[in-house]
């Protein structure tokens, strides 16, 4: 989900941008002298969030002074070796201090103090501000999730209410066609019967339907939680559309074949929005 904080805490600035990423993807800018701080700052976020892409920007609100000091040893070391070598190589010319402004260790830069603490503070206040705006795109996303999967609960009762009494119906036409190609031959009418019913046993959507139904009772239950769902309610997407596609290959209803291209179409739109839940 998106989500944007900001907050400034004695001489710092985070600022902490999210959006949707099926896990959870961390990038900070800050200042070299704060590098040492970049592992715990992925870790804040990582321990608050399980998804997102996140852009966390720590950059300095007041003119710290800073220092230059030479390293007149390493310059010393340098200039003595370029003269020597100069000597070797019978090089003609003068050296000056122009050549050792390319060794840029040569200077060194000390930072005035900072508390750690206090950047710390102002990231923890920005990431606060990112959940409470992702709280409020959540509610959201949880009434238009619910709008839709009430939508295919409606197609799957639907489905289920045309399905009552279908194995039997099925299998009273099996047995009529076959009595038809067979009025001239023989046939063992007790195994006849044991084929003609387990034909229309395979076309029986009746254990799909209900494992469908309980999959929408979780899903709902889900919803109402207040724990991390997104990965569950992705695990719970797939089992749902694997039933819708079991109904659909076991029904040569043209109503129900219609209404399983529904319910698909919902969980479609269902796992989409998924993808952006924590």
């Amino acid at each position: 989900m998106t989500g944007y904080g900001a907050a400034e805490r004695k001489g710092f600035k985070v600022e902490v941008r999210s959006l949707n990423h099926r896990y959870v993807d961390v990038s900070v800018r800050m200042p070299s002298f704060l590098m040492e701080h970049e592992i715990p700052v992925r870790n804040l976020i990582k321990d608050q969030f399980a998804r997102g892409k996140f852009d966390v920007t720590i950059s300095l609100t007041d003119k710290r002074q800073f220092k230059v000091r030479a390293n007149k040893e390493l310059a010393r070391e340098i200039y003595d070796t370029i003269l020597d070598l100069q000597k070797t190589l019978s090089i003609p010319g003068s050296l000056d201090i122009g050549f050792l402004s390319w060794y840029r260790e040569l200077l060194l830069t000390e930072e005035s103090a900072y508390s750690a603490d206090d950047l710390y503070d102002a990231l923890r206040d920005a990431v606060k501000r990112v959940d409470e705006m992702r709280m409020q795109e959540g509610e959201a996303l949880r009434k238009e999730l619910e709008f839709q999967a009430g939508r295919v609960e409606a197609f799957r009762a639907e489905v289920e209410a045309l399905s009552h009494g279908m194995a039997a119906a099925h299998k009273e036409v099996l047995s009529r066609k076959v009595a038809e190609l067979t009025s001239a031959i023989p046939i063992d009418e007790t195994r006849l019967a044991q084929e003609i019913a387990l034909l229309a046993q395979k076309s029986d959507i009746t254990e799909e339907l209900a494992r469908l139904g309980s999959h929408m009772q979780q899903f709902n239950s889900f919803l109402s939680g207040s724990e991390a769902i997104g990965r569950k309610l992705d695990f719970l997407m797939q089992e749902m559309y694997r039933e819708a596609n079991t109904i659909a290959s076991k029904v040569d209803d043209i109503r129900i074949i219609n209404l399983t291209i529904e319910i698909k179409t919902g969980i479609e739109k269902l796992k989409e929005q998924v993808q952006n839940i924590q």
